[in-house]
């Protein structure tokens, strides 16, 4: 088995003064920066081994658990943090999760300014990566922060769900959202859907710092936004902002579909869909097809690579 990268953890302070765990990988002589937003019911700590070996070919990393998730929300124990800005798990929405990727592309573009960043991102934060990019004259994010993006990675995004609740489901979530945004209930997931790999479902299902629930306004803004992704959001999409999309087609949580229809549609020229066959929700935490897992980390790599190279050989270019 070989050493795990190092990294550092700390916590910082984000916007509405929210404390953020946060995690940096930096390698020696990196090639590009990394801003890694993490799925629902997630944190930093399900991706050590994903983003340790990215790091190990070069890529630094920044990454955080997100606001009312995590251990931004709980404590070691899975306890609810004391502090006065914790509203409380899952208690969140898209408006205050896209000012939070400023902050972080702002925070990883100041730790490393010579560096091209790139924006990756995992089910719901897959979604949230795509729609940073697609917010047009609305706030946040703002247009300089989204100008020092030098690409997307969207894996497994939520755009829509492989098998979505019923219109009048999200008709009546989307109402009491409005009158009760922070109401949390039972969100649950099949975690058999998440990999083939027995011992991953079991760790997950055991996980003190993901339990299954969500608010009115966070299921909500997750579920409409990326659908509106697909359908409206994907015109606003920055001509020149490269964009690839990994997804497993046995994938039961998010649908591989989506990220088609979302590839064909989206207005770049520098766009990719890459589908793993039989692969399940967490692709880097796969086993089906054997190597699936390494070969995801070496498809990231290469991507950021050819990017990072290109924009080094720009003589204007800037971040």
């Amino acid at each position: 088995m070989t050493e795990p990268h190092p990294f550092t953890e700390t916590y910082l302070e984000g916007p509405q003064g929210t404390k953020f765990l946060t995690r940096t990988y930096a390698p020696e002589s990196p090639l590009a920066v990394l801003v890694f937003v993490h799925g629902f019911v997630d944190h930093v700590r399900r991706y050590t081994s994903f983003h340790g070996s990215l790091a190990k070919n070069g890529l630094a990393i920044f990454a955080y658990d997100q606001r009312g998730f995590g251990r931004t929300a709980l404590d070691e124990k899975g306890k609810a943090r004391k502090e006065p800005w914790n509203r409380g798990y899952a208690k969140t929405s898209w408006k205050e999760q896209l000012e939070d990727i400023e902050w972080a592309v702002r925070r990883a573009h100041e730790t490393f300014p010579d560096l091209p960043l790139f924006l990756a991102g995992h089910s719901m934060g897959g979604g949230l990566a795509i729609a940073f990019n697609t917010r047009g004259a609305s706030t946040p994010p703002s247009a300089a922060a989204v100008s020092l993006i030098s690409g997307v990675i969207g894996m497994s995004p939520l755009l829509r769900q492989t098998h979505p609740a019923s219109s009048i489901q999200k008709w009546i979530g989307a109402k009491l959202s409005r009158v009760m945004p922070y109401m949390v209930i039972p969100a649950p997931v099949n975690l058999d859907h998440l990999s083939h790999n027995p011992a991953v479902v079991k760790s997950t299902g055991s996980d003190p710092l993901a339990p299954y629930v969500g608010s009115l306004r966070g299921l909500s803004d997750m579920l409409d936004g990326g659908e509106l992704l697909v359908t409206r959001d994907y015109k606003n999409w920055p001509a020149d902002r490269p964009l690839v999309i990994f997804h497993g087609t046995a994938d039961q949580v998010t649908d591989p579909k989506a990220s088609q229809e979302f590839i064909d549609r989206v207005p770049t020229k520098d766009k990719k869909l890459v589908l793993y066959e039989g692969s399940y929700h967490e692709v880097w935490h796969d086993t089906i097809p054997e190597g699936i897992a390494e070969q995801m980390i070496n498809d990231v790599t290469e991507w950021v690579k050819e990017r990072a190279s290109a924009r080094a050989k720009t003589p204007d270019a800037k971040l």
